[in-house]
């Protein structure tokens, strides 16, 4: 008498989206598979020979394949890979009476997604049909996250197109749909808590909450409450109790940002939290369950700080389950005028102007470094709207350390050769910032400090000429 056990997570509608085709000249298990796969909600079809599962095959696509396979040398392995080069997704199950380890190799290389020896139980074969089932659904909601990532700037305020924000899709797309925890790394400013609200709005929990802690600007005494909780009268000023954001965030994603910056005693208990699926919240002797998926990210290099004993390596482990290292903006430089249009487009919609950035300027945002990154550049917008007197963005609407990157690498552009004696030339070359500062000065001393004819005299607005007298600390007359 065959028993079966519960499934593995699969749902009903799963199920019956899954079709099988059963590939295999033996009509008794033809007919014991196709009645098995149908019960449990498959759309079953079946093939006694080759020929006529490549003639299903041409005109169907089918999700699962169940092939008998009745040697390591057999034609079967030439219909394996004939499936593969029609339908790569689909997932091909062998099935073998005559099982060896080089004809499991042999199949795996040749692109089976799973193996059955003959014979199987019921149990076994709707197990590795609902694996099978299950990751094929992933891998189809995954490429269709990651095209629409892609192809839809500004989803989730996700922007680029370039080849490093296209690993970042395709690995942002697998693990949104899974529950693991992720570790995000990458500089200051490149996005980690943008990407870990996309993993989680994208992900299996995005109707519950997302609850971030910057690890950095909560007082250490106080990180253990915040996470834990606490109970009435267990510190002072704790005059009731509290639920931890660990329990608050019940079913959905805590994201622990610059969780480098977490005290050593703290990672401890936070491990255990993370292992047992409970906390002791502060000054209490009972647990609380707690059911909470974990993204956590850092600008520090943890692997240093683990061999430095200044980061639990066991934690490390715990959160390094999946790692996503965030690109720098100057790593994928053809992102910056994307990035440009997006932060002009809000800007637009926020002073209902119609705001665009002149050539110089665009030229020298494509060249600069960009130390802080997405968000030095989205600042640089933001400020650039304000202090612009008009519609065009100039370089003079720029902060000081983009004008002096400008002038810097225009002073190394026009240097001699590097066997010329360049300390005898590079004195006699005046900066851009300087001669600016220069003209600013001298035209208040003309007009006697009058600054909006200064303004005019210059030809900028007379918001800039304000920032411009106070950045350079010039006298006003």
């Amino acid at each position: 008498m065959l028993t079966t056990t519960p499934f593995l997570n699969m749902t009903e509608e799963s199920r019956i989206r899954a079709s099988v085709l059963i590939v295999d000249e033996d009509g008794a298990v033809r007919y014991a598979c196709n009645e098995i796969a149908s019960s449990k909600g498959y759309n079953v079809y079946s093939a006694e020979n080759i020929s006529a599962a490549l003639s299903l095959l041409r005109g169907n696509g089918v999700d699962i394949v169940l092939l008998d396979l009745k040697g390591p040398q057999s034609l079967h392995l030439e219909l394996l890979e004939q499936i593969k080069a029609l339908h790569p997704e689909t997932a091909v199950i062998v099935m073998t009476a005559y099982a060896t380890i080089a004809s499991a190799v042999e199949a795996m290389r040749v692109g089976a997604a799973d193996y059955l020896t003959k014979p199987f139980t019921v149990d076994e074969l709707t197990t590795v049909l609902d694996r099978a089932a299950e990751r094929r659904a992933l891998d189809v909601a995954s490429r269709r996250l990651r095209e629409k990532l892609r192809t839809e700037q500004g989803l989730s305020n996700i922007i680029g197109r370039s080849a490093e924000m296209d690993r970042i899709y395709r690995i942002l797309s697998k693990v949104a749909l899974t529950s693991h925890p992720v570790l995000i790394l990458g500089e200051s400013g490149t996005g980690k808590e943008l990407i870990a609200r996309a993993i989680h709005s994208h992900g299996p929990n995005a109707g519950k909450p997302f609850v971030p802690v910057d690890c950095s600007s909560i007082v250490p005494t106080l990180i253990e409450s915040e996470l834990f909780g606490h109970v009435k009268g267990a510190f002072t000023g704790a005059n009731r109790s509290k639920d931890g954001l660990l329990v608050s965030a019940e079913g959905g994603t805590v994201f622990l940002d610059e969780i480098g910056e977490m005290p050593l005693d703290l990672q401890s208990k936070l491990l255990r939290a993370l292992q047992e699926k409970e906390v002791r919240p502060v000054g209490a002797t009972n647990r609380v369950p707690i059911n909470v998926r974990i993204l956590a990210a850092t600008n520090r290099n943890l692997t240093e700080m683990v061999e430095q004993g200044r980061f639990r390596k066991d934690l490390y482990y715990r959160l390094n389950v999946v790692n996503l290292r965030l690109p720098a903006l100057r790593q994928r430089r053809e992102d910056v005028p994307l990035l440009i249009a997006h932060f002009l487009e809000r800007k637009n919609r926020e002073y209902g102007k119609n705001f665009r950035m002149s050539d110089e300027m665009l030229r020298v945002l494509m060249e600069y470094d960009w130390p802080g990154n997405v968000r030095e550049l989205e600042h640089l917008i933001d400020r650039a709207c304000a202090y612009c007197s008009g519609n065009v963005l100039q370089l003079g609407d720029a902060p000081t350390s983009v004008v002096e990157y400008y002038s810097n690498t225009r002073r190394r552009t026009f240097s001699p050769e590097a066997k010329t004696d360049t300390s005898l030339i590079a004195p006699s070359i005046t900066s851009l910032v300087e001669l600016e500062k220069q003209a600013i000065q001298k035209a208040l001393d003309t007009l006697q400090g009058d600054k909006l004819a200064a303004a005019k005299l210059l030809g900028i607005g007379k918001t800039t000429l304000y920032r411009k007298i106070k950045e350079y600390g010039l006298n006003q007359a």
